[in-house]
């Protein structure tokens, strides 16, 4: 049996492209407790996003496109609302949601969820046993987790939130507790003193990793 954590999806609303069209700082603050979602094979998988990084284009020397564009990059400047994914240190997939308007190349880093249903299905993507305690906490608390738990590769570069493959919700007629706090952003050597990490304070969901500077 599945473990889960109970929500309804008919108190779901799913963004609209509007949503993702904003200045990439709203937006960015604005995604801590929505929910991303995902149709695969027959199963639905969901996660409260607890944590996400801004990443300002050629403001933003910590930016893939603080370049501008290139091949690698390219859905970077598509129009908001599109999933950039990117393969790192030759092992790892993390995901980005990419916003404002086209040719911008703007986009968040989604750092870290807390997951709501197909937990079996994401442990078995990360190759970890949902029997034990601590397996939860550990199945999206960071970007390559979250990738790993949601099977988001390459393949999934490029993919419209507002489809039916995969797209963010909020809740609705449910009380919102905002509790979002914010901090310098993890793992990079330039731009480091950018407060464009927002996350979930107190959440047990969050990554581990430690802001460049305080």
């Amino acid at each position: 049996m599945d473990a889960q954590i109970p929500f309804r999806l008919d108190q779901l609303r799913r963004l609209p492209r509007a949503f993702y069209l904003r200045p990439t700082l709203t937006v960015a603050q604005d995604l801590i407790g929505k929910i991303l979602i995902r149709k695969r094979r027959g199963t639905m998988l969901a996660g409260r996003i607890v944590e996400a990084e801004a990443y300002r284009g050629e403001d933003d020397p910590a930016s893939h496109a603080y370049r501008g564009k290139t091949k690698r990059n390219e859905v970077m400047f598509w129009e908001g609302g599109h999933l950039y994914v990117y393969f790192t240190y030759g092992m790892h997939y993390c995901c980005n949601v990419v916003t404002e308007r086209e040719g911008i190349g703007h986009a968040i880093l989604l750092r870290a969820l807390e997951p709501l249903t197909g937990l079996t299905v994401m442990a078995r993507n990360r190759g970890l046993n949902i029997r034990l305690p601590r397996t939860r906490y550990e199945l999206c608390s960071g970007p390559a987790r979250l990738c790993q738990a949601f099977a988001i590769t390459s393949r999934e570069n490029g993919i419209d939130l507002c489809g039916d493959q995969m797209w963010i919700a909020e809740e609705v007629d449910v009380p919102k507790v905002r509790r979002i706090a914010r901090s310098t952003r993890v793992g990079i050597a330039r731009g480091v003193h950018h407060p464009w990490r927002f996350y979930l304070r107190n959440s047990p969901f969050i990554s581990r990793g430690k802001p460049s500077r305080r």
